[in-house]
């Protein structure tokens, strides 16, 4: 693995105050070494883990995305209520799902106009608004 991807993945854990294990390094260096924003699921990461040779269980990546995601690291975006993708971009914004291939990709937020939410219940706030669009071909 790259030595610049291995050194932002570090960054990236020290940000959060996560000590840099091997596997924590290793999906950190994939996941944000080439310092772009990625859309990736449990499965995807791991067979990229696989190709670079290395040695962690579909289980260690799925904790690993969970620990991530619970100190801020990653989003995770649920498409359908059976398949989560894992988004580095932790900033709100909108989402296509393209129902074509399952990939998920990030929509134009300046293009989303949201007018109005419901009230939340009472005793309750509203933490977030998921905007995931799906997308197809056209018949």
């Amino acid at each position: 693995m790259e030595q610049q991807a291995l050194q932002r993945g570090s960054v990236w854990l020290d940000g959060a105050g996560l000590r840099p294990t091997r596997q924590r390094l290793t999906l950190a260096a994939l996941l944000v070494g080439d310092g772009k924003n990625r859309h990736v699921t449990a499965e995807s990461l791991f067979a990229k883990v696989k190709q670079q040779g290395e040695s962690v269980s579909l289980a260690t990546v799925y904790n690993t995305l969970r620990a991530f995601c619970d100190v801020g690291l990653l989003q995770e975006v649920t498409v359908d209520g059976t398949r989560s993708y894992f988004d580095t971009n932790t900033h709100d914004h909108p989402h296509f799902y393209w129902e074509n291939d399952g990939s998920l990709t990030d929509a134009p937020a300046n293009e989303l106009q949201i007018v109005q939410l419901p009230e939340a219940p009472e005793g309750t706030e509203i933490a977030s608004v998921e905007v995931v669009i799906r997308l197809r071909p056209k018949a």
